[in-house]
């Protein structure tokens, strides 16, 4: 058996493995297209995301957030988990909707205002449906090839400034320094400082 052959069966059974976590939660949900919706609360506020499984069935979609790493709600099922009795503040299946892929876009539309007005907080970025959609909260903004260098140079000043403090000593070439050297030190120190003051 190759090695691509076992990644495969490991995601299959991975997969599998989330189907019946999803199916402890909502017993009855089928593996059918339709919206889904996700709450969770925590100190009396309540989180909610709207979603639809358009090209495979609600039970499948779900799953895939289980494992996936891309889209926030991956990201805070994978922090928060899944409501249980030991995890009262996870993530619950609180409703659901199967409708034909043709109608996904509007019901998920509906879904995202109907619970809007109930006062969730929701953390979908986008109005739903495919097109005509529109942004209702703020996205990450994409990282950039200069904020990329950036936290490089804050990288190197961090470990500079480690050396320095365990092993290293700035000090002037001369005996009698000059104004621009005194400067430069100073300079230098206070980026340290600055390292070392916010890392």
């Amino acid at each position: 058996m190759t090695d691509k052959q076992k990644n495969f069966i490991k995601a299959k059974a991975i997969a599998e493995r989330n189907k019946e976590r999803i199916k402890e939660q909502a017993p009855n949900l089928e593996d059918r297209t339709g919206i889904y919706v996700l709450t969770r609360e925590e100190n009396g506020l309540h989180y909610g995301y709207v979603g639809k499984a358009q090209k495979q069935g609600i039970v499948s979609r779900l799953a895939q957030h289980l494992s996936g790493y891309d889209q926030w709600i991956d990201k805070s099922i994978r922090k928060h988990g899944l409501f249980s009795e030991d995890n009262i503040n996870g993530w619950r299946v609180l409703t659901y909707q199967y409708c034909r892929p043709d109608e996904c876009d509007e019901a998920e539309r509906e879904f995202i205002v109907h619970f809007a007005n109930q006062g969730y907080q929701l953390r979908n970025v986008e109005s739903g449906g495919t097109t005509g959609k529109t942004d209702i909260n703020e996205r990450k903004p994409a990282r950039g090839y200069r904020d990329g260098v950036k936290q490089g140079e804050r990288n190197a000043i961090k470990k500079i400034a480690h050396w320095f403090d365990k092993h290293l000593k700035a000090d002037y070439r001369s005996d009698k320094p000059s104004k621009n050297a005194i400067k430069a030190l100073d300079q230098f120190n206070q980026l340290l400082q600055g390292a070392t003051d916010n890392d």
